[in-house]
């Protein structure tokens, strides 16, 4: 779902703080009641839907069911506190920008959405088990009625908003006339429940949010209802999308399975009557119904618009290597990857490729680094499935980490994640072996005029996937040349163990996992000499796709320390996971976290480089 602004929008109005407490527990509870669940079992698809396109000053109230889950195509002020944690760590949400209130909003709509779904998933493999222990128990005892699970199935989606307007974490529960803060013309959703999340559009299902006749009281100079945002979904047969001129149909008469076809007349009330604007009205509709319709146009000087019937705004993500633009080399890997990754260059003249490295997908090790023997492993076959019974769940705090949900999504970053290893009794489907299966999406290293080489991906990826592992030569950080380590920026600290423990200023994640006691070090156990991580991995002079990804600070991917083969954290592998919906060509980023004037060089002196990252929330310096 695409954002663009429509004429028609009027500049909010203050109301007291008496009036604002009574709409804000209307609007509690109408969306509790709005966001009832439905009882029909969820369904499901992995097909990626079509991005709708959003207006924000118009809205129609859609009759048509849309399964959210299916549109997958990945912060937060909210009234609870001005502190709240997302994906474990604490968020000053005083401090933040409205643009990172709305990031952080979405991350906590995902983190409660893939929770859900991890109980739906669990859900369905006990009704699968409970199903074929039913058939056994009737070939036996003949005709055994069959429990009902009509009103079990619930759609994660929904039930992540609504947990949500219980805890208060609506990002903007009041409805507004005009902008939204922190959401731009061209900012793109994935489903209405995060419109909802954000305060962006208050209903999952209806097209139109409007503002009813109880806030003539409160907007005297308006007339009611109102429509406030508008979602153009593609739903109706007789829609019109020329991207900067939109003819939108109505509410209602709509056929609900799903064929666009009208099956009734259409009435000017509720929605309909809201979105009634200067341009409005009603003709026979291609199935010979009468449907209400809007013109709507964008304002003028407005962003290029992105919609279904033009290419992204930012580029077009090519379909073959003949169509990239200042192709420098067609596979950086050699073949190593799952996919080719080929190499752009728009900004050097003449352009360069990627120099001076090795490529290598897996880790190397240095000759004085020995890496512990390979654990036991849980005894599971085929897959794991049962948390209680698989020892490797039961090290992250008996639950998997992640859902199986395109291809495995982790749900939330932890201090570290257990997965299985080369001794278990699993196969390499196993959910808890996500990280291992190596890339999953195509990637692109390109040029950049101040950042030098970059990577984006040519597809959508969800919240919680994993993109790559970092690579190099692992190597004890004593062994660092200090000379010439001060001018390479591709050595990464594997400080698990200083995260676990809050060390050096480090945020602890969610500490729900139990900790093996395993040490490969000679070194006395204290908090003075672990302070510095023992292990680091030089990407330097080898390494793959994760050595080319820049700093950020306001990120979209983030560090997870992984195990599976050993049970060691000072040697835990370093993959990086997906922390937003990512939408194709945006160019991948984490941050590298380091403390401002703590890089030093050669002669003592503490080094600056400053930060050319472009978020809204820059610290304007990288070290």
């Amino acid at each position: 779902m695409v954002v663009q602004s429509l004429q028609s929008g009027q500049a909010e109005r203050r109301v007291s703080a008496r009036i604002q407490e009574k709409q804000r527990e209307e609007k509690l509870r109408l969306g509790k009641r709005r966001v009832e669940l439905p009882d029909d079992a969820e369904r499901g698809s992995d097909a990626k839907k079509k991005q709708h396109n959003v207006s924000r000053r118009k809205e129609r109230k859609e009759e048509d069911s849309v399964n959210l889950e299916d549109e997958r195509k990945v912060p937060v002020q909210t009234t609870k506190s001005e502190s709240e944690s997302v994906n474990g760590n604490a968020v000053n949400l005083a401090e933040k920008s409205d643009h990172a209130k709305v990031k952080e909003t979405l991350r906590l709509f995902n983190k409660h959405y893939l929770h859900f779904v991890q109980v739906e998933e669990a859900r369905c493999r006990k009704e699968e088990v409970d199903k074929k222990a039913s058939k056994k128990l009737k070939s036996k005892k003949g005709n055994v009625p069959e429990e009902s699970t009509k009103n079990k199935a619930k759609r994660p989606d929904l039930k992540a908003v609504s947990k949500m307007m219980e805890e208060n974490e609506i990002l903007y529960p009041e409805k507004r006339i005009g902008d939204i803060p922190g959401i731009n013309v061209g900012h793109q959703f994935y489903s209405r429940s995060e419109m909802v999340a954000v305060g962006f559009h208050s209903h999952w299902l209806n097209g139109i949010d409007f503002m009813g006749m109880s806030y003539g009281r409160v907007y005297k100079q308006y007339q009611f209802p109102l429509a406030v945002a508008i979602v153009l979904s593609g739903m109706y047969e007789d829609d019109l999308d020329n991207a900067e001129d939109v003819i939108y149909t109505g509410q209602g008469g709509h056929d609900l399975t799903g064929n666009k076809h009208q099956v009734q007349d259409q009435v000017l009330e509720r929605g309909n009557l809201a979105l009634k604007v200067e341009q409005y009205w009603a003709e026979k509709g291609i199935s010979g119904f009468t449907v209400f319709k809007y013109r709507l146009r964008r304002l003028e000087g407005q962003p290029i618009l992105t919609t279904n019937q033009v290419h992204f705004a930012h580029g077009r993500v090519p379909q073959s290597m003949s169509e990239i633009r200042g192709l420098v080399c067609e596979d950086i890997t050699g073949g190593q990857e799952n996919f080719p990754i080929p190499a752009t260059n728009l900004v050097d003249d003449p352009p360069i490729a990627p120099t001076g490295f090795t490529y290598c997908k897996t880790l190397q090790v240095a000759k004085n680094v020995k890496l512990p023997a390979n654990v036991t492993g849980c005894n599971c076959k085929g897959r794991c499935e049962n948390s209680r019974t698989c020892s490797c769940a039961k090290l992250n705090g008996s639950d998997f980490p992640y859902v199986r949900r395109d291809g495995g999504r982790l749900i939330v970053a932890k201090d570290v994640v257990f997965e299985c290893g080369p001794n278990c009794g699993c196969g390499p489907d196993c959910i808890n072996r996500t990280s291992q299966k190596g890339l999953m999406y195509r990637l692109e290293v390109f040029r950049t005029p101040k950042k030098g080489w970059a990577v984006r991906s040519w597809d959508f990826i969800p919240s919680g996937a994993p993109i790559c592992e970092y690579t190099g030569v692992l190597m004890r950080t004593e062994d660092v040349d200090n000379e010439s380590a001060s001018d390479n920026n591709y050595i990464f600290d594997i400080d698990c163990l200083q995260t676990i423990r809050g060390l050096g200023g480090r945020e602890r994640r969610l500490g729900d996992v139990s900790i093996p006691t395993v040490h490969n070090s000679d070194r006395p156990d204290d908090q003075s000499t672990e302070s510095v991580p023992e292990f680091c991995i030089d990407a330097g002079s080898t390494g793959n796709i994760a050595r080319f990804i820049n700093h950020s600070c306001e990120p979209n991917l983030f560090v997870q320390c992984v195990l599976h083969s050993h049970q060691d954290i000072k040697l835990a592998r370093i993959v990086l996971f997906a922390a937003d919906n990512i939408p194709p060509l945006q160019e991948l980023t984490y941050d590298y976290a380091y403390a401002l004037d703590s890089v030093h060089g050669p002669d003592g002196k503490v080094k600056k480089m400053l930060c050319y990252c472009g978020a809204a929330d820059c610290r304007s310096r990288l070290f």
